[in-house]
């Protein structure tokens, strides 16, 4: 299918790897000229001659960390004018409530709720002049149906999920669409990350985690980030001018619920 985005332009946040690689990749795929930001120098470098020599399209890169608001400033003045944003950070870590302090949840929503509201009020206002924008936040399958170790990632990214559900609304008159991408586990190093706290917990191996992981989901494996990445591009897509405000779960069936 022709997405109908060739040489449009996108910011993809964390997109050295994982999840925001997977969306980088299938925009370049498409024909989108991208602006990439990650905070390691060596794997963004890496990643963007990878993307360059197999999609030859423009790829420009910002090593900075995007929650900061130094590494904010660097990444929009180098992007410009955008036509399509990809909002990502990494995900706080798990815990129960009563490991948690001010400090923890004040970094949880910079990171999860703030930095993607400050890129979106940054750069949806040129988006609307143009009359046409599009806007893709990673959150999390857990604003959906809340998961108790990732209290900070259900609390920051609900509060995003709020500010988009009224804000797409507003700019939609415009042809800028705004929705969020709800990922269930995929195989990333987050993914490595929470299955190694599980083997610290319960005093099991890594396999055993990830095996016990998978029979919870009933597509019993984890998500590939490259099939993540081709949901996002569709929504940043020609052919999706009717999709506003959504929440679209991408978990293998993972989350119970009929909505």
């Amino acid at each position: 299918m022709d997405l109908g985005i060739r040489e449009k332009r996108a910011l993809v946040c964390a997109s050295s790897k994982g999840l925001g690689r997977g969306c980088a990749e299938a925009l370049a795929e498409a024909g989108v000229d991208l602006v990439m930001n990650a905070r390691g120098v060596e794997a963004l470098e890496q990643t963007a001659q990878e993307i360059r020599d197999r999609y030859n399209v423009q790829v420009a890169t910002v090593a900075a960390d995007i929650v900061s608001d130094e590494g904010r400033a660097k990444v929009l003045e180098a992007a410009g004018a955008v036509d399509i944003l990809v909002t990502n950070a990494g995900g706080p870590p798990p815990g129960m409530w009563t490991d948690w302090q001010r400090e923890d949840f004040q970094k949880a929503i910079e990171s999860n709720m703030l930095t993607p509201i400050l890129l979106m009020q940054a750069l949806m206002p040129g988006m609307v002049e143009k009359g046409w924008g599009r806007v893709v936040n990673i959150t999390s399958q857990s604003v959906k149906a809340p998961i108790a170790v990732l209290g900070l990632s259900n609390t920051a990214r609900t509060g995003l999920t709020g500010y988009v559900a009224g804000v797409s609304r507003q700019v939609a008159p415009n042809g800028v669409m705004v929705n969020n991408l709800l990922p269930g586990i995929h195989a990333t190093d987050r993914a490595v990350s929470l299955d190694t706290g599980v083997t610290k917990a319960q005093g099991i191996s890594m396999e055993e985690a990830k095996a016990q992981r998978e029979a919870t989901i009933p597509a019993r494996r984890y998500g590939d980030p490259a099939d993540f990445g081709k949901m996002c591009a569709f929504l940043c897509s020609q052919h999706a001018g009717f999709i506003v405000g959504q929440n679209i779960l991408m978990d293998g069936g993972q989350t119970l619920s009929t909505m």
